[in-house]
């Protein structure tokens, strides 16, 4: 039996409420039934031609046209990678290499992924070292105060000479703000620049449309098994592998077939009550953006208000420590997750906070899953100042 103090003990203690469901969302029901039946059925390497190879390659298959139909793709522009950040390296580092003749500058909002943003600096740098005389560059597009990114100043570095790829995430899975995908993808056709389009947080949670010429999920945010990404490639995108290529292109070394079926099984199972569940987690969201600011003094709400993810919701408080509020909290049974750089391993503030010109500390991201409740909100609402007054008490600020 595991002892009280052990990460098993404290993930099934009773009482418990999960706030932290970005990127790592519970597995869901379905997605926990699939990943056992193709651990039993798709087991076998889907590339071997004996009838245990073809059983896993039909369900790999079957994954990728369920994840195409889902998406508004071809099942063949749908491969599945070892992880979200592996897609989105692969994504950044082919589309620039394919291109590497138009130019070798990379175009991204502030925003984005560390995945992206240091795959873009990879990429033009790899350009820099071969392309005798290359003035590529890795431009980064500033954001507003919402988070949403200046369109003026997109437009204008997008249809500069020697753009090799666009990057604008659908959705800042910190902050909750949409991106205004519609025009940047305009922008970037009348460019002749693809559009990357990372989707990691809200493919499962809110249509993604087709503005996008190559787009990359995450399955663990939709409540799939972690351990897998998804990367789509529009037909027409041109791209070139900088790795030893196999038959399986995009991701060498084969494929883990009861991940991708448990992702494929999951997502279709999040978007059948994407809808209901929009509506429900929405209208919890907007308690906790109203009550908060009510609740606890000195407190700054953080991202756009209306166009967001349904799930999502920010704020950071003024004068806490932001490591020891997420302390302060687990200890009272919620599970939160920051932005703050002293909850990760980063030595820098959070960058998507910093370039909203936001507080970078004291910050608290709370993102619904679809297990939490409205008395899990309540309960929440109800301990949250009581643990903002306790840690600034601490810091001996609480009479600022």
């Amino acid at each position: 039996m595991p002892d009280a103090t052990t990460p098993a003990a404290l993930s099934s203690a009773p009482g418990r409420v999960h706030l932290d469901a970005g990127g790592s969302a519970r597995l869901l029901p379905d997605a926990h039934e699939a990943f056992t039946r193709a651990l039993a059925e798709g087991w076998a390497d889907p590339r071997r031609l004996h009838s245990e190879g073809r059983r896993a390659a039909s369900m790999l298959d079957g994954a990728r046209a369920a994840v195409a139909e889902v998406l508004g793709a071809r099942t063949e522009e749908v491969h599945f990678a070892p992880s979200h950040a592996a897609a989105q390296h692969a994504a950044v580092r082919a589309v620039t290499l394919g291109r590497r003749r138009v130019g070798g500058s990379v175009v991204t909002s502030a925003v984005e992924r560390a995945a992206v943003l240091e795959a873009s600096g990879f990429a033009v740098r790899r350009h820099q070292s071969t392309v005798e005389g290359s003035t590529a560059e890795h431009v980064v597009v500033p954001v507003g105060r919402s988070g949403a990114v200046d369109l003026d100043a997109l437009e204008s570095e997008t249809t500069a000479p020697g753009v090799s790829l666009l990057a604008l995430q659908h959705s800042n899975g910190e902050v909750g703000t949409l991106q205004p995908l519609a025009r940047a993808h305009e922008v970037a056709r009348a460019a002749r620049v693809p559009l990357l389009v990372d989707a990691g947080a809200a493919v499962g949670h809110v249509p993604v449309g087709d503005d996008w010429d190559v787009l990359t999920a995450d399955p663990a945010d939709w409540g799939g098994p972690g351990g897998t990404g998804v990367l789509v490639v529009r037909q027409g995108v041109r791209w070139q592998a900088d790795w030893p290529e196999d038959q399986d292109r995009w991701f060498p070394g084969g494929t883990n077939v009861p991940a991708a079926f448990a992702a494929a099984v999951a997502l279709q199972a999040a978007t059948a009550d994407r809808a209901a569940q929009d509506a429900r987690r929405r209208a919890l969201v907007d308690t906790i953006r109203t009550q908060v600011p009510l609740l606890v003094p000195d407190v700054d709400l953080v991202g756009e208000p209306v166009d967001r993810l349904p799930h999502v919701v920010t704020f950071s408080c003024l004068y806490v420590d932001g490591e020891a509020l997420v302390s302060e909290l687990d200890r009272a049974g919620f599970a939160v997750g920051s932005g703050s750089a002293c909850t990760s391993s980063a030595l820098e503030p959070s960058h998507v906070l910093a370039a909203m010109g936001s507080l970078t500390h004291g910050n608290i991201r709370i993102a619904l899953d679809r297990s939490t409740t409205a008395d899990d909100v309540d309960r929440f609402l109800a301990v949250l100042p009581g643990a903002v007054a306790r840690v600034r008490a601490a810091l001996g600020v609480e009479s600022l």
